[in-house]
């Protein structure tokens, strides 16, 4: 019988309201080490919530969020910034920052959080953005990149600082198929080959089955199903296979208005 696989982020109960609304609903769950998570579900079902809590940008009504050691739902500004080095994001667009080059954006966590010298920053650089495919790249402007390479870049950044775990928010958004299947194989041989945790926000399904090693679908603020893609693909609940089948008449689609009322609150 295999072992248990050690849990790097455990949360518990959580819960949060905004205006009167659960958006999360007690959710449970654990995400082990070394394994690509991928968080899907429609708008509106608390997937994104679900990822601020996990990065510590906001705290739960309830509950707790382990990681590495401590609940961040309760730890002081001092102990989070610790924690924050110890894992990346990489943000929907890129957020890289205009004004500064390529090799500038990649190197401003090492400036910030680090003491070494610009020589060996300057070397880290260029490995960060070899392994995302970028090498030579560090003298351009964010204004010279496509699309996808901003978001290459913003994976160079998120690795700087060699964190053991990287959150993704929807990192193929608004890239061509092509692009898509880049930064997919990127997250995997990332994961793989630096020994990362990856957490992924996502609801492009192509994606979703080419990087998981399991997937969550969270649904009205819970924990609709948790598995494997196999097991996700083969469900027998309807509204998990209206979501990855993409078709337009199901149960989600009759959910009545104050269930459309809740999908357009962004939460």
């Amino acid at each position: 019988m295999t072992a248990p696989r050690e849990p790097v982020i455990s949360v518990k109960s959580l819960v949060k309201t905004f205006g009167g609304r659960r958006v999360l609903d007690g959710v449970t769950l654990d995400i082990h080490r070394g394994e690509t998570f991928v968080i899907m579900g429609g708008s509106g079902c608390g997937k994104s919530t679900f990822l601020r809590h996990l990065i510590g940008a906001i705290r739960p009504d309830s509950g707790e969020v382990w990681m590495f050691g401590q609940d961040i739902a309760k730890a002081s500004e001092d102990s989070m910034d610790e924690i924050r080095k110890k894992f990346g994001m990489l943000f929907q667009s890129g957020a890289l920052f205009d004004s500064m080059t390529v090799g500038e954006n990649v190197a401003l966590p090492l400036r910030e959080h680090t003491k070494l010298d610009d020589s060996v920053i300057q070397i880290m650089v260029k490995m960060k953005l070899e392994l995302v495919g970028l090498r030579g790249f560090e003298h351009l402007m964010p204004s010279q990149l496509s699309g996808g390479m901003k978001k290459r870049v913003g994976l160079a950044r998120a690795i700087a600082l060699d964190p053991a775990i990287i959150f993704y928010d929807e990192p193929t958004a608004g890239l061509d198929p092509i692009m898509t299947g880049v930064v997919d194989k990127l997250t995997i041989d990332l994961t793989k080959r630096l020994g990362l945790t990856s957490v992924v926000v996502t609801h492009d399904m192509n994606s979703v089955f080419r990087i998981a090693d399991r997937i969550v679908m969270f649904h009205q603020g819970r924990i609709r199903q948790i598995g494997t893609p196999d097991e996700i693909r083969k469900s027998k609940d309807p509204i998990v296979q209206q979501f990855i089948t993409g078709e337009a008449e199901g149960p989600i689609a009759h959910q009545g208005e104050d269930y459309l009322d809740h999908l357009t609150k962004g939460f």
